[in-house]
C-alpha cells in the first residue's frame, strides 16, 4: 500500500482544502491520474497520483483541510 499525501505548495502556504475527488473508493488510477482537487485561497490545482492501482480509502473527504505532507488517500 501507498499513502499519496498533500505535497508541497507555494512558499507561505501549510494547507488546502480538498474541493472534488475524481476517483472513487474501489476505482483503478493511474500513475499521473489528476486524481483530487485541491483549493487554497489563491489557487486552485489537482493533485496526481504518484501511483498505479485501487484507491483503497479516501483519507480526506470533500471540504476537510490539509496541511502539507497529511494523507489525501491510500492506494494498493
Amino acid at each position: 500500500m501507498a499513502e499519496l499525501k498533500l505535497p508541497e505548495l507555494a512558499e507561505g502556504v501549510n494547507e488546502a482544502v480538498v474541493s472534488f475527488w475524481h476517483f472513487k473508493e474501489g476505482d483503478s488510477v493511474k500513475e499521473g491520474d489528476e486524481i483530487v482537487e485541491m483549493a487554497t485561497d489563491k489557487a486552485a490545482f489537482n493533485v496526481p497520483c504518484k501511483f498505479s492501482g485501487v484507491l483503497k480509502k479516501i483519507a480526506a473527504k470533500e471540504g476537510d483541510t490539509v496541511k502539507v505532507g497529511q494523507v489525501l488517500a491510500i492506494i494498493e
